[in-house]
């Protein structure tokens, strides 16, 4: 809102232009500073960008720092919704962070079951990138991936389709693994 503010009155103040630069500059270099400082000096970052609040623990919820950090019980239901916990019984700890958003550490028996903990290995997934969006072949992404514009066209033939224009989306990996969604 600042920022259009100061450019508004920059766009229409033909007579005195160099007033809302100047406050343009000013904003700019205190956005600046205030991004600088807590690089600087890490005793600063708390002051300037917050400190994350604990809400709940061990099943028991802090009254005082949802009032601290201004959030009602029916905000905090709705952050532990918007996360996938319906039934608070689940949450071991929830913490306001600074940003406004809300980290949730699940009670053991509710947190999602690993590879590790059923003693497999599994290989790492690699990065998909986009091969073909709204039926056109995107070139750049398949020299990335080292994938011949040929061998892709051979694949959606392969899938029962007869060119790429049938192709919503194509995503694929370094490994020539590919996924396919055409148009409905």
């Amino acid at each position: 809102i600042t920022i259009g503010s100061i450019a508004a009155e920059l766009a229409t103040d033909i007579e005195r232009p160099w007033k809302p630069l100047i406050a343009m500059i000013i904003y700019a270099a205190i956005a600046l500073i205030l991004s600088i400082i807590p690089l600087k000096a890490p005793k600063t970052r708390k002051l300037i960008n917050g400190a994350p609040t604990i809400i709940m623990n061990n099943g028991e919820l802090y009254r005082e720092n949802m009032k601290k950090v201004k959030l009602d019980l029916s905000e905090f239901l709705l952050l532990c919704r918007k996360i996938g916990y319906f039934n608070i019984n689940e949450i071991q700890t929830a913490i306001f962070e600074a940003d406004g958003k809300l980290s949730i550490l699940p009670k053991a028996r509710y947190r999602p079951l690993t590879s590790d903990d059923i003693g497999i290995n599994v290989n790492q997934d690699s990065l998909y990138f986009e091969l073909i969006m709204d039926g056109r072949i995107i070139g750049e992404n398949l020299k990335k991936l080292s994938i011949k514009e040929s061998w892709l066209k051979k694949q959606i033939k392969d899938s029962g389709y007869t060119s790429e224009k049938e192709i919503f989306l194509c995503v694929g990996n370094s490994e020539k693994k590919i996924f396919l969604y055409p148009f409905s």
